[in-house]
């Protein structure tokens, strides 16, 4: 007989490329959502990379994930964090009754993108492949008004009782900066949520025969799009307060370099010089003495992280605004 519980670790890897915010996916195969995840996926959906936990043999979680990691993609992890513990019932759809209750552990890993290789086709994929209605750095979302929107006004209007369709209209405005409400990007989380409540994504839907649906945006297995879309919530709201996002970029680096991170990861344009002032303000980095002569232009500085500011005061973030 089954044990009850399974317990497993999911690895949210994230790094930004050519200005792109990219996440480390595996492919499903045979219905599988890879070798170790217990779990069934739907072939060909991407999903995160995931390892069992052996409670005998496994001395820490974040250590095997490391290694996990290490021998399933090539990756070598430097920032991790725990993200959040995944456990509801429905996370695999084609659950029968008697099997293992799956409990997911979920870390968030920041990198710079290197060449991963394994048996399970390790990829990186833009996270708005996923999430694409995140992506504000050219102006607000044709999909927002094209069809999100009048799908969830459909939604709000179809609650049964008046009470609950207003709530729903509030719940909308919050989330998606509607009517009196502006975008905030720190929502990511809420959004897909919300997405998933309306039946507007196809986790929310997936047919029998495990066959895609015209969901909004690319779907993941199981509930790996939450997943994603909570380590995404996590680092927008992490670069208020903590440098993490020096994680990610070289250790020289121009100005401009480090803006285009921050906007890749946050999802909307910010101001030059407003963002230069929140940087040198902040005192979070130093120059280098040194120019950037491939850049196509006018030579730019080279600048560092200065790792003194941890001591200076207690949350050493950019402090921009959400949208």
């Amino acid at each position: 007989m089954p044990d009850s519980i399974l317990v497993g670790l999911n690895a949210v890897i994230l790094a930004v490329t050519d200005e792109t915010p990219r996440v480390l996916t595996l492919a499903g195969r045979d219905g599988r959502a890879g070798a170790a995840e217990p779990l069934q996926a739907a072939p060909g959906l991407d999903i995160l990379p995931y390892g069992p936990l052996d409670p005998e043999a496994d001395r820490t979680l974040e250590l095997t994930l490391r290694n996990w990691v290490r021998e399933r993609t090539g990756l070598e992890l430097g920032y991790v964090e725990q993200l959040y513990t995944f456990g509801d019932r429905n996370r695999d759809p084609a659950g029968r009754a008697g099997d293992p209750r799956v409990i997911s552990v979920a870390y968030l890993a920041l990198v710079r993108e290197g060449t991963p290789r394994g048996t399970e086709r390790p990829r990186w994929r833009d996270c708005y492949r996923y999430l694409p209605w995140e992506d504000w750095r050219e102006g607000r979302p044709e999909l927002l008004d094209a069809e999100i929107l009048p799908a969830l006004e459909g939604w709000a209007g179809r609650a049964p009782t008046p009470a609950e369709e207003s709530e729903r209209r509030a719940r909308i405005g919050i989330t998606f900066g509607t009517g009196d409400f502006g975008w905030d990007a720190y929502r990511t989380l809420e959004r897909y949520e919300l997405l998933f409540e309306a039946g507007l994504v196809h986790e929310s839907r997936p047919s029998d025969d495990g066959g895609r649906d015209s969901g909004l945006g690319h779907p993941m297995g199981l509930d790996h799009r939450r997943i994603l879309a909570t380590a995404l919530g996590r680092v927008r709201g992490k670069l208020r307060y903590r440098p993490v996002v020096f994680e990610l970029v070289p250790e020289r680096f121009t100005l401009l370099r480090l803006q285009r991170v921050v906007e890749a990861l946050v999802g909307i344009g910010l101001h030059k010089q407003n963002f230069r002032r929140l940087v040198e303000r902040g005192g979070l980095v130093e120059g280098t003495g040194r120019l950037d002569t491939e850049t196509g232009g006018r030579p730019a500085e080279l600048f560092r992280f200065r790792p003194e500011v941890l001591l200076e005061r207690r949350a050493p973030g950019l402090g921009i605004p959400g949208g």
